[in-house]
């Protein structure tokens, strides 16, 4: 193990002016890029789309807009406006277009639009009608797979609008060896082709592809180098004129050749991941090991005495900043499931290496200061933990998660590497893992993850078995029976498995149709030729060029269904307190609340439909006049009554989290219905499905589109995240709750599980208090758990926030499986993290 110092670092002065200057004003949507690769793509046409994407990607490099902003030491944005962000076209524009006079004003991350943008954008995307990665996804999925999606028993909007991304490339090549050094590989490939060979075409201009895009790169570090060389002549400033030169200087050089120095690097490293996000709008590119790669230039400028640990501390923080800068729209309804303008740029500290030794070592609690100094929501710093890990190491690390940012998650390496191993990567890789996103675990440089995939609401399936497979008038499911004539609780639960069974037989065709789309449409060059065995195999990770293949959705509201399903064999089967026919009408009038606007506009909806679909004459007049008649509906005051019986029994039977061992095993039965039918899945690029058990903060929106549930939820709000207890129903305190959450099979959910929890502030106070943080996180790593992430931020900070949100303009709190401005996210998203429990030890 590397020795590593453990004492605080100063903050540099410049850290909180690029801090002031990158929130000053509202993110700016750009058009730059949508008009580049428009360009391109009319002087391609023709040409493999591999060689298409190639040329844009170089025409953009060449011709964006760049600008290097006051006091940066690394360089290198994607928009003039800090924050601002481009647009992705070939991917997706229809649902901009539509958004173009309400992006600014929506309540989850608005985003300001010129007017002279709106028609710049709207006069490109002109061009990409019947050419997007989205619609060619559509022609391919299945009909009953299009509803399901439309009924919102799953979203896989993720990859439908946007790129892919959730990746970690090869850094640490690109910092030995530079992108010369990657295109000297690609050309001695090139020159081992024959044109005889059967792959001849293929691989030959996917090489000829990467070459030309690492060419591109050079050439774009290389208008950085002679921008900073005209500032420099133009500033009477002597400080930042040296600045400038040696920043002149490093893009001259890099990505070009490999790093000489720890300056250097964190400029490589820059520049790879800016650009990757310039490639493709896909997010969740992952810094990944930054610890590890970038730790031998470190290490070796220190021996030397080239360079300062404050100086080598002041750059990170410069990248941390940098990685708040980077940005992107999305659609209205995933802004909801994504709020706080997160791309989830996951940099991980800590663990071992590929023989079993931990390799925590300076740059490690240097990460962990970084975001001390910052103090904004990327990276997602996480840290990797297990029985070898440094004590002070992870004190260290409780010291950020006090601060209350929310950072970092804490991995369990006891749990991860065995499950990647399972999953069929090599013990090595395994444990080189890095985490990817909000939780998902992959080996970098060698895996296309496609973890995200889709966000699976495990309650509607269960609505499903109520309706007897109908939503909204409409089959979406499949007939199971009619539930009061169900005689067993087996019976009921039969039904329940054979729903899910059929919902993820429709995500897997939606997700493998847009797996297919992104192949044809939107290979990536760049990306592809820092992942093994792309250059290999002459072709890139979306067509299955990548050592790991997998796809990963993720399913969520494990708790309401486990304590839905534990209820309904309680009361119902065993006790016989509740019959399926009254408690069928209790969930359907919403137990003693009654229907809500939006169950009757659902209602007014179907009525409109099945009186269209009749040939009968309807109009807003009619929509009102049932809308009218369904709010008034009550169902009388002695069911109303006993509905709130129904849902007071509900909330007397025991709820997971509070350490039940029967509760928890069966809420472990329950998450084997998603886990263990998706892994007999395979998908377009040689891989298998595996599952995650998280929402992003999906579980809010969605949750929106769920009637109430067996487990006392009421319709319409929030469902349970990740694998974490229901809010509020955990109440027997923090190792309890753990206890039963470390029950869940965390094995076989290789694409990560999230488990939140919130503490008082007072509860990390002291030493300690972070001793007893750290021994809960290694008890229930000892359980085998597989991660945790915290909120320390007292309730009434919370509510103030909300009406004051002037006074909490920097007031970072974790949401998922990350991390933003709690001031940014929107009500019901607030709303959401205030409800969880609040621990205490």
């Amino acid at each position: 193990m590397e020795k590593f110092q453990t004492s605080d670092i100063p903050k540099s002065p410049r850290i909180q002016k690029l801090v002031d200057a990158l929130y000053e004003h509202m993110p700016v949507i750009e058009s730059a890029r949508a008009k580049l690769i428009t360009e391109s793509y009319k002087e391609t046409e023709g040409e493999p789309i591999i060689t298409r994407r190639a040329k844009a990607f170089a025409h953009i490099l060449h011709n964006i807009p760049i600008i290097i902003r006051d006091n940066e030491l690394i360089v290198g944005s994607s928009t003039i406006a800090p924050r601002g962000c481009q647009t992705f076209p070939e991917f997706s524009y229809e649902w901009l277009e539509a958004e173009l006079d309400t992006v600014a004003t929506r309540t989850a991350d608005p985003f300001e639009i010129a007017e002279e943008t709106k028609a710049e954008l709207k006069e490109a995307d002109k061009y990409w009608k019947g050419k997007t990665t989205s619609e060619l996804a559509t022609s391919y999925m299945a009909p009953e797979a299009i509803k399901a999606i439309e009924h919102n028993i799953f979203t896989p909007g993720n990859y439908f609008y946007n790129g892919v991304g959730h990746v970690t490339v090869k850094y640490w090549e690109v910092l030995e060896t530079g992108f010369e050094g990657i295109m000297e590989k690609a050309q001695k490939e090139l020159d081992g082709c024959s044109v005889g060979d059967g792959n001849y075409a293929r691989k030959s201009h996917f090489l000829e592809a990467v070459i030309l895009s690492c060419k591109a790169v050079i050439d774009y570090a290389d208008r950085y180098a002679k921008l900073a060389q005209e500032m420099a002549a133009q500033t009477s400033d002597p400080v930042r004129k040296q600045e400038l030169f040696v920043i002149a200087e490093n893009c001259s050089r890099v990505p070009a050749k490999g790093a000489q120095n720890f300056y250097e690097a964190c400029q490589s490293f820059w520049f790879v991941q800016q650009l990757l996000q310039m490639e493709s709008s896909g997010h969740s590119i992952s810094p990944g090991r930054f610890d590890q790669y970038m730790y031998p230039y470190y290490k070796k400028d220190m021996e030397a005495g080239t360079i300062t640990r404050e100086f080598a501390q002041e750059l990170m923080d410069c990248i941390w900043v940098k990685l708040n800068d980077l940005n992107k729209c999305r659609d209205a309804a995933s802004a909801e499931g994504f709020a706080g303008y997160s791309l989830f740029q996951n940099l991980i500290a800590g663990g071992q290496n590929k023989e079993g030794e931990d390799v925590t070592n300076d740059l490690s609690i240097m990460c962990i200061q970084a975001s001390m100094h910052v103090h904004l929501p990327a990276p997602s710093l996480s840290v990797r933990v297990w029985n070898g890990s440094p004590h002070e190491f992870l004190i260290k690390a409780a010291e950020l998660t006090r601060t209350g940012i929310g950072l970092p998650a804490y991995y369990n390496d006891e749990v991860i590497i065995p499950a990647l191993q399972n999953r069929g990567l090599s013990l090595e890789d395994a444990r080189e893992y890095n985490i990817i996103g909000c939780v998902e675990p992959q080996k970098a440089g060698k895996t296309e993850g496609w973890h995200d995939a889709a966000f699976f609401n495990m309650c509607r399936p269960l609505e499903l078995v109520f309706s007897n497979g109908m939503d909204k008038g409409e089959m979406v499911g499949i007939p199971t029976g009619d539930v009061t004539q169900m005689k067993t609780f087996d019976e009921f639960f039969d039904a329940y498995k054979k729903q899910m069974e059929y919902c993820i037989s429709l995500l897997v065709n939606a997700d493998n149709a847009i797996d297919v789309a992104h192949a044809e449409r939107c290979p990536l060059p760049f990306l592809s030729c820092m992942i093994d065995d792309c250059l290999k195999e002459g072709k890139s990770v979306q067509e299955g060029g990548a050592v790991y293949n997998f796809t990963g959705p993720q399913g969520f509201g494990i708790a309401n269904m486990a304590d839905g399903l534990f209820a309904i064999r309680k009361l119902v089967y065993e006790d016989k307190k509740v019959s399926m026919k009254e408690l069928k009408e209790a969930l359907a009038w919403n137990y003693d609340k009654g229907l809500d606007a939006q169950s009757a506009g659902d209602m007014t909806e179907m009525i409109m439909k099945a009186m269209q679909k009749a040939g009968r004459n309807v109009d807003a007049s009619t929509a009102e006049g049932l809308l009218k008649t369904f709010m008034g509906m009550k169902p009388g005051e002695q069911k109303t009554q006993r509905f709130k019986e129904i849902h007071d029994m509900i909330d007397e039977v025991p709820k997971f989290g509070n350490d039940i061992p029967e509760v928890d095993y069966f809420a472990r039965e329950v998450a084997y219905t998603y886990s263990k039918p998706l892994q007999k899945y395979n998908n377009p690029r040689g891989g298998k499905f595996q599952a995650g058990l998280y929402p992003v903060s999906a579980n809010v929106p969605l949750g929106g589109q769920t009637g109430a549930t067996p487990d006392g939820r009421y319709a319409h709000t929030p469902v349970a995240d990740g694998v974490s207890p229901s809010a509020g129903k955990d109440v027997k305190g923090p190792t309890a709750a753990a206890t039963s959450v470390s029950r869940l099979d965390h094995f076989i959910v290789s694409n990560g599980t999230l488990f939140n929890q919130k503490f008082h502030p007072s509860a990390l106070s002291g030493r300690e208090g972070l001793e007893k943080f750290v021994a809960l996180i290694r008890g229930y790593f000892d359980q085998k758990g597989m991660h945790m992430q915290f909120n320390v931020v007292d309730r009434q900070t919370l509510l103030d926030a909300q009406e004051h949100p002037e006074k909490y303009k920097h007031l970072v709190v974790r949401v998922a499986g990350y991390s933003a401005l709690f001031t940014t996210l929107s009500r019901s998203l607030q709303d959401d993290i205030i409800r969880r429990t609040e621990q205490g030890f």
